[in-house]
């Protein structure tokens, strides 16, 4: 589906870039470029394509919009990328889509671009991107391959990414006196007392549908308990004690939470929440706003956000999406500036107004944001703890990662026994590892 966003009288002002005006505008060389640009059906994506007629507005570029389901997006760009022309001027990619792109040099470096005058704002501010998601989105080729260090690069900008926080019923924990879970131990307690004190109802929604969900369900809890799949030498460590914690914890959640919970992807369990069938969700920010709207939730103004609760530290998820350049694009410096424009204080603020999520720190601390959407100011806490290495982004992870989801199902499902689940997981993943090559220099 393609979506054109035109503005009203824009040849007006393209005429007058292209006029005197023209050496003192940076858009001006641009002007009258249409860009085709590939996003996801996303709320944060939803909220950018309500701004971009301002882009237009104010540079003369127009854009298309190519608008798919996000894996119907991936299994797009796989192809589109390969080709020696692509359609694509500029992509977004959810996350673990980085390693295989770049791995498969099929996006842009973006120092040439930030390096070069005649297109970088000098007053973009790149400090102000939140740290942890621009290593978790953006940099590639430094330290373990997907984090910075000195041979890393950037490849995109971190454009709709989500960090992890916990939603809590307000007024059941009001009701029976429980404290809102801070620790690990009180999110435990909780989520099992709840259906005790409220017949009905789950303790916490949670991801646990075999595959991708239940991995990502396990990883949400395997970092703030202490642990990472790999050492730092990519040993396999996902069966040691924090392992086997992380893999209790959500046992424990899915055992106490609402009917149907072993079936749930995050919109199930979302929805289980903003239908009072549970007291608590611990997720994407993605979710939150959802249960505000009237529209989509029974219970507005009933909910309470906090930090996702501390293990043996804090490390809530870094995820979501990011922008970037096809190497094989035909308007490579226009997609730049676009890039630019979305992720800069001024655009990132528009797009956050919209109904987006924040990539930039000063928009979280922006009082209009915190006024429209007072939740805003726990999430933009959270990201203070964001982890990019919450889980490793390499091109191989695919393969660990849906061996992880099909092993914790049947840990949920078939009572396999924990230990035993995680040790035969490690031993598969070495496996990998090493037809991989990443002992080839031990």
């Amino acid at each position: 589906m393609y979506t054109t966003l035109k503005r009203a009288g824009i040849s007006v002002s393209a005429a007058l870039f292209m006029t005197g005006a023209a050496f003192a505008n940076p858009y001006a060389e641009y002007a009258g470029t249409t860009l085709i640009v590939n996003f996801p059906a996303h709320p944060h994506y939803n909220a950018a394509m309500k701004v971009l007629p301002e882009f237009t507005a104010e540079t003369g570029i127009e854009v298309e919009v190519d608008q798919l389901p996000y894996l119907k997006m991936r299994e797009r760009q796989t192809l589109e990328l390969a080709q020696d022309e692509g359609e694509y001027d500029l992509i977004s990619y959810v996350v673990f889509s980085k390693a295989d792109y770049v791995f498969a040099d099929q996006l842009e470096n973006l120092a040439k671009y930030f390096m070069n005058p005649k297109l970088a704002d000098p007053n973009y501010d790149a400090e102000d991107l939140i740290d942890g998601y621009v290593q978790n989105i953006g940099v590639a080729g430094g330290e373990k391959g997907y984090l910075p260090g000195p041979t890393g690069s950037l490849f995109g900008i971190p454009f709709g990414s989500e960090t992890s926080v916990l939603a809590y019923r307000k007024d059941i924990f009001e009701k029976h006196g429980i404290a809102k879970p801070e620790t690990y131990d009180q999110l435990l307690d909780a989520a099992c007392k709840i259906p005790e004190l409220e017949p009905g109802m789950g303790g916490m929604a949670s991801r646990a549908a075999s595959g991708h969900q239940a991995s990502h369900a396990f990883l949400l809890h395997l970092a703030p308990l202490g642990g990472r799949v790999f050492d730092d030498a990519w040993n396999p460590i996902i069966n040691n004690a924090a392992g086997k914690q992380a893999a209790e914890a959500l046992k424990t959640i899915v055992d106490c939470g609402p009917e149907g919970s072993l079936s749930f992807g995050p919109s199930e369990a979302a929805a289980a929440f903003s239908n009072g069938e549970a007291a608590m969700f611990l997720d994407s920010i993605a979710f939150m706003p959802g249960f505000e709207d009237p529209d989509r939730s029974k219970v507005v103004g009933k909910v309470g956000y906090a930090m996702h609760p501390e293990g043996v530290r804090r490390g809530s998820q870094t995820g979501g999406f990011g922008i970037a350049i096809p190497k094989n694009a035909e308007n490579k410096e226009a997609a730049f500036l676009l890039m630019q424009w979305l992720t800069s204080k001024q655009g990132d603020l528009k797009v956050a107004m919209a109904g987006g999520n924040p990539s930039r720190f000063s928009t979280y601390q922006d009082p209009g944001l915190n006024e429209k959407f007072p939740f805003s100011a726990t999430f933009g806490e959270a990201l203070k703890y964001a982890d990019p290495d919450w889980r490793p982004i390499i091109p191989v992870w695919g393969k660990i990662n849906a061996d992880i989801g099909t092993t914790m199902s049947k840990v949920l499902t078939e009572d396999l026994d924990i230990q035993e689940a995680l040790d035969g997981v490690a031993e598969r993943t070495r496996a990998v590892m090493e037809d991989a090559g990443y002992y080839t220099w031990q």
